[in-house]
């Protein structure tokens, strides 16, 4: 899922007058350390406090408990990019040769950051449970160098770093019995945080100055903090618990509609032409939408203590058709050649996203142990990617993904200790030069400008979560079916 991490993102590379705005920081996997040991199929099963997050009905199975857990994203990508170098004639313009370019191998890393989760719940009434929490994205808050062997680094025009960058989504949800064998449930949801990214942009003008999109000494290092964003959302669930051995899950997630203002800061190029060129004004608002989506989950007990759940998840990328920027009065003063000041437009920038859908199956085996019991469980899940491959860059690594999970928890009394380590391997994506789509980012812009691409080449990326999580309970030992 895309959905929390995405949110800044696009911030980032709206800024700075992208004809086509990528988004970034992806949600790479499912969260919460007991959901991803099952593959995240949790719909019908949440009887826990992730249940806020999966399907908020669960919350009343979880009753009155505490829990908290962490989990760290170890994020790696490895992009080689390829790019088509054009030879015009000076007289017409017209292109007289063609040639293919491949840079050196670029690798993103991310730093060692928790990622956490904390809820409380309790019991209103024998019918009505009530949750608060706070959680953040399994987001990979990537990060890749500025040179490679002393030269720039071909990935620099969509992204050098995430770094700084902190966003969560804090709520309060309810879980009602109306019936022994129904659940529903719901909350209402904000998401909150600091957006911060790194990326260059290049001030050349072919049309104006003499100059070629890549030189490095047009380039223009810009660096964009969003904050705050105040985004409210909502969440509703249902369960139906038809017997003892048959569960039936389904859970919506309200679309988020960002407006969030941003703080613009840039780095004007070394060349002649800014020689005298300042920055006036920082201040703009960025406005979209961040989709809706949908889970579906039947989790049955074939045996005793034993619970395999099967889900599927649409999320309604396609309503992300677009953002709009609205700069407030940011100029460029002392262009040489350009009216001065010069204004940053407003902007309508298209995104092309598709609707995603992902298949999940998981369960788990609950193992008496004398005064303790052991649950084992596993996963996996089959993933879409909501961007297209001519949308794809570093700042959107965003492929068809498979995830494998692995976990387990010790009940002792009223405690419960949980691990989980998953593996997320995403299909490597490769763009022909000819067919990429994601222009370089040009603050300062001609009356006639060619598209100049800077993302075509072959895009590979994995993730390892490691994940610990505590969980007590105020109404009793609780073990899993």
């Amino acid at each position: 899922m895309l959905r929390l991490a995405l949110a800044g993102a696009v911030l980032g590379a709206s800024m700075l007058g992208a004809g086509s705005a990528v988004a970034a920081g992806l949600y790479f996997s499912e969260r919460g350390v007991r959901p991803l040991g099952r593959g995240g199929a949790f719909t019908a099963g949440a009887d826990d406090l992730g249940a806020i997050w999966y399907n908020p009905a669960g919350v009343f199975d979880a009753g009155s408990e505490i829990l908290f857990d962490a989990s760290w994203l170890h994020f790696e990508s490895e992009y080689t990019r390829q790019a088509l170098l054009e030879q015009r004639d000076p007289n017409t313009g017209q292109v007289v040769g063609r040639y293919l370019q491949t840079f050196d191998p670029v690798e993103g890393v991310s730093p060692v950051i928790p990622i956490p989760t904390l809820a409380a719940s309790f019991f209103y009434n024998p019918d009505l449970v009530l949750a608060f929490g706070v959680m953040a994205p399994y987001a990979a808050i990537a990060k890749y160098p500025e040179t490679v062997d002393g030269a720039p680094a071909p990935q620099r025009y969509s992204l050098i770093t995430l770094e700084g960058s902190a966003m969560a989504i804090v709520g309060a949800w309810a879980g009602y019995r109306p019936h022994p064998d129904w659940r529903i449930g719901g909350g209402l949801e904000v998401l909150v945080g600091k957006f911060v990214t790194t990326a260059m942009a290049s001030g050349c003008v072919p049309e104006k100055f003499f100059c070629a999109p890549e030189q490095p000494e047009w380039d223009v290092l810009t660096e964009l903090a969003a904050s705050p964003i105040f985004a409210p959302s909502g969440n509703v669930g249902v369960k139906w618990l038809a017997t003892n051995k048959l569960r039936v899950g389904a859970a919506l997630q309200l679309p988020f509609f960002v407006r969030a203002p941003a703080q613009l800061s840039t780095r004007l190029p070394v060349t002649p032409a800014f020689e005298a060129a300042v920055q006036e004004g920082s201040d703009a608002t960025v406005s979209f939408e961040l989709p809706w989506s949908a889970r579906v989950g039947v989790e049955v007990t074939p045996v005793e203590r034993l619970a395999v759940e099967l889900d599927v998840t649409m999320e309604g990328w396609a309503m992300h058709d677009a953002l709009s920027v609205h700069y407030d009065d940011v100029s460029l003063r002392n262009i040489a050649g350009f009216p001065d000041p010069y204004r940053f437009p407003d902007q309508s920038i298209e995104r092309n996203f598709e609707n995603a859908y992902s298949v999940r199956v998981g369960g788990e085996y609950a193992i008496p142990a004398g005064e303790t019991v052991l649950d084992l469980r596993g996963g996996a899940s089959i993933e879409s990617s909501a961007v297209p491959p001519a949308e794809l860059s570093v700042l959107t690594i965003d492929m068809p993904k498979l995830t494998l999970g692995a976990g387990l928890s010790l009940h002792v009394g009223k405690a419960r200790f949980d691990v989980v380590y998953a593996h997320v391997l995403a299909m490597p994506v490769e763009i022909d030069a000819a067919d990429a789509r994601l222009p370089i980012l040009a603050p300062v812009r001609g009356n006639v400008s060619t598209p100049h691409y800077v993302n075509g080449g072959r895009y590979s990326a994995s993730g390892d979560v490691l994940g610990l999580g505590f969980v007590w309970s105020l109404d009793g030992n609780k073990t899993s079916r």
